[in-house]
């Protein structure tokens, strides 16, 4: 089996400096990341083509590591993308519903996810409340993971590297050992 492609999914106004989402791309070997053309004024349609076309031009299987609305987009690609995807740590979903400008991705889809995925939500996340992001959990089939008090899981709230994030990411990869290749500072979690 050929090696996981990581595809980074930023959310509504992209992942700045700093965000665990811009380190990893950074740092991990082979990961790629999604760009959209307009991360102001996000379009459901442009958004999951993007993403889809990433998907299905990667060369093996893909894992999903993906932010806020990114986690909405990744929900609503098409059955051909989704069947290419291992593995998907969705952290922090949004609720479109709450803000006018992302009401393009509701309603949010609420059927089982075919592949293994996690989701990471925070007790006071300001754009999803704790009990939606359980509620899509459960909807796609998601193992849940509910942080105290992390606000949105994002440079603002004190996520920069965000350890756990990656200890969640690499459970869901065969190859957990090579993800920060070359990192001096990293330590496998098989060795934890």
């Amino acid at each position: 089996m050929s090696k996981a492609t990581i595809i980074i999914v930023p959310g509504w106004r992209d992942s700045g400096p700093g965000h665990w989402q811009s380190l990893w791309a950074e740092r991990m070997q082979g990961a790629v990341r999604v760009v959209q053309d307009d991360w102001i004024t996000p379009s459901r349609a442009a958004w999951v083509a993007a993403l889809e076309k990433l998907v299905l031009e990667s060369p093996g299987p893909v894992v999903i590591a993906a932010h806020s609305l990114g986690c909405i987009a990744t929900t609503h690609l098409s059955e051909a993308a989704a069947a290419r995807i291992s593995g998907a740590l969705l952290v922090a979903p949004a609720d479109p519903e709450r803000r006018a400008v992302l009401s393009d991705f509701a309603p949010v889809p609420f059927g089982r996810l075919p592949y293994r995925s996690i989701v990471v939500a925070s007790s006071n996340d300001p754009f999803c409340p704790v009990r939606l992001a359980g509620a899509y959990a459960r909807a796609w089939g998601s193992e849940f993971v509910r942080m105290q008090n992390a606000g949105h899981i994002n440079i603002e709230s004190g996520h920069g590297d965000w350890p756990l994030g990656l200890a969640l990411l690499q459970s869901l990869t065969d190859e957990p050992t090579t993800l920060m290749a070359g990192r001096q500072d990293f330590v496998p979690l098989a060795t934890l």
